[in-house]
């Protein structure tokens, strides 16, 4: 018999699954489920999207691409920055067009980390930073963000967090699952912190086209001083509506672009070709379409936390992406407890907080991209499990 333990990298052995699969698996083998879990658009993708991606098949693209991606699809991600933040980028050396934003993330942390290296890592944040610097050999520094700031990271935090290993910031914003943003001041005040080191940043802005304050969304790359030292990653999943088409991007300086393309190349290839030639239509004439699903969504916002908020449960205020992130520490549950019960009791789906770190004890996510009346619903059934647990 042969000892698959023992032949397993011992780094991926303790790689602790997603929290947030673990309860939509739970889910989908029971009736009447609300699944509030899932950070995925309930929109269909943009119906020019898909005929151009069925257009292209009538016309036999289907081979590979360059490995950076169609040129037409970097210009076209080129043109769509400047035009909507005024951000240059070189298409042909300075964009590499990559399977969903999450390739990118671990394309540019397999680039910059060594063994031994730090990476500071807000939390609550997306679950893949902290295994991809894992499984790169690096060491991940958790930086706790509060509910009190916003959820924001503070420049007081960062400083006291950074030591001669440190080698790499991930700036999560618009977050997953807070739902919290970083205004031009507060990126600015990280930035005048970042100045002086070599420290490079990741800049995952997969929700950048979906912040409901009254300042636009600003690109970190765009901020004095920060070009040089970031790399933005974005992509088509949540604004497009695109999470199937499994497409994303990485922009930054031509020396880290050019070693992720590397990567890419010998564990890619090139990305979905079908994929390539929708994403080029969506940012040629799609403004609109993510401007009415942007609508939508904020109308979604504001009813489901005025909905936590009524039922008496603390819920920070998300202008970002399509997540609420609400207090149950009242009920004196952990979060996971909270979870399991009204997955068992009430039929609805929500993610435990500490599914994005430790520091998300005391809260759970909530996507609020379902339709309204699904919304209704699971608030009418997670009140009445409130409203038990409390008396």
């Amino acid at each position: 018999m042969i000892d698959y333990d023992k032949l397993i990298n011992s780094t991926v052995s303790k790689l602790t699954p997603s929290g947030i699969r673990k309860f939509f698996d739970l889910a989908s083998h029971m009736e009447d489920v609300i699944s509030l879990g899932v950070g995925e658009p309930d929109f269909v993708t943009p119906w020019p999207i898909r005929e151009a991606g069925i257009y292209s098949l009538e016309k036999g693209r289907t081979h590979y691409t360059a490995n950076a991606g169609l040129s037409e699809l970097r210009a076209e991600c080129a043109a769509y920055m400047k035009r909507k933040y005024g951000a240059e980028y070189h298409p042909e050396n300075e964009i590499l067009i990559t399977v969903g934003g999450s390739e990118a993330i671990d394309l540019m942390i397999r680039t910059i980390i060594e063994p031994g290296d730090e990476v500071l890592i807000p939390e609550p944040s997306f679950v893949c930073y902290k295994p991809c610097t894992e499984l790169a050999g690096g060491i991940p520094v958790i930086i706790e963000t509060r509910e009190e700031d916003n959820f924001r990271l503070l420049p007081w935090q960062l400083r006291e967090k950074i030591t001669d290993r440190t080698k790499l910031l991930v700036l999560p914003y618009p977050n997953n699952p807070t739902g919290a943003i970083m205004s031009k001041a507060d990126l600015e005040a990280i930035a005048e912190v970042l100045k002086d080191t070599d420290i490079m940043v990741l800049s995952d802005e997969i929700y950048g086209e979906l912040q409901y304050s009254d300042e636009p969304h600003v690109p970190f790359s765009m901020i004095d001083g920060m070009w040089e030292r970031t790399v933005l990653v974005n992509g088509f999943s949540k604004a497009f509506a695109m999470t199937g088409w499994r497409l994303g991007y990485a922009m930054g300086p031509e020396s880290i672009i050019k070693m992720m393309t590397k990567i890419h190349q010998f564990g890619i290839m090139s990305s979905p070709t079908t994929s390539q030639y929708a994403a080029i239509e969506a940012l040629k004439s799609c403004d609109r379409d993510v401007e009415m699903m942007k609508t939508e969504y904020n109308y979604r916002r504001r009813f489901i936390t005025d909905g936590f908020r009524n039922m008496g449960l603390s819920c920070f205020e998300p202008l970002g992406a399509f997540y609420v992130f609400p207090s149950i520490k009242s009920l004196n549950m952990t979060s996971d407890e909270f979870c399991g019960k009204l997955l068992e009791e009430e039929h609805v789906a929500v993610i435990p907080g500490t599914a994005f770190g430790s520091s998300g004890e005391g809260f759970v996510r909530c996507s609020y991209a379902y339709s309204v009346e699904e919304i209704d619903e699971a608030l009418k059934r997670i009140e009445r499990f409130v409203k038990k647990y409390r008396s």
